[in-house]
C-alpha cells in the first residue's frame, strides 16, 4: 500500500512560524528576568552567537552570514568591543581583516543566559503531559533539521536562488 505524505496547510505553518516566534521571545525575556540583567540587543546576541560558534571570524564574514550591511557590524562589534564582550585582533596574514573572538567575560555571560534558559525550560516541559514532553524533546532533531535548511538559503528575499546567489540579469 502506498503511503500518503500529508502537506501542512499555509494555515498551519503560519501557526508554527507565530508559535516559534513567541516562544524565541517569551524564552529570551525570561531568561533575562530571570538572571536580573539588562538584555543585551538581538543583534548583539546574534554576533557573539556566530563568533562563538566560528572563533576568528572576520567583520566581513559576520556581516555576509547575518546578511547585514558592514557598517551596521562594525557598529555592533565596536559596542560588544566597548562592553567587554569581544575582541579584535588584526589578522597576521592580512593586517586590513580584523577577526573576532569572545572575552572571558562573553564566555561566562552566554553560560549564564544557557543556564537559566535550560532551567526554565525544564520547568516548563515538567509542567506537560508525558506523551507531550516527549514529542516535544523528539521534535529537536527536526526542527534542528528546519534550521539547517532555513540557513543553506541565506538571502530571504524573493529572486534568490539557494545559496544566496541571485540569477543573471537577462541580456
Amino acid at each position: 500500500m502506498k503511503q500518503v505524505t500529508r502537506v501542512a496547510t499555509d494555515e498551519e505553518i503560519a501557526r508554527f512560524g507565530a508559535v516559534l516566534g513567541e516562544l524565541h521571545r517569551l524564552l529570551r525575556r525570561r531568561t533575562v528576568a530571570r538572571a536580573a540583567r539588562e538584555p543585551l540587543p538581538e543583534a548583539q546576541v546574534e554576533v557573539l552567537l556566530l563568533v562563538r560558534g566560528t572563533p576568528g571570524i572576520s567583520g566581513k564574514e559576520v556581516a555576509g552570514r547575518l546578511g547585514t550591511a558592514p557598517n551596521t557590524v562594525s557598529t555592533l562589534v565596536r559596542d560588544l568591543t566597548d562592553a567587554g564582550l569581544l575582541v579584535r585582533d588584526r589578522d597576521p596574514a592580512d593586517r586590513r581583516v580584523v577577526r573576532l573572538r569572545l572575552t572571558e567575560a562573553a564566555h561566562r555571560w552566554m553560560a549564564d543566559h544557557e543556564i537559566h534558559r535550560t532551567a526554565l525550560l525544564t520547568e516548563a516541559l515538567a509542567r506537560l503531559d508525558a506523551p507531550a514532553r516527549a514529542a516535544v524533546l523528539a521534535a529537536a532533531p527536526h526542527l534542528d533539521a528546519l534550521l539547517t535548511a532555513l540557513r543553506a538559503r541565506s538571502d530571504p528575499r524573493p529572486g534568490t536562488e539557494i545559496g544566496g546567489r541571485r540569477p543573471a540579469p537577462a541580456r
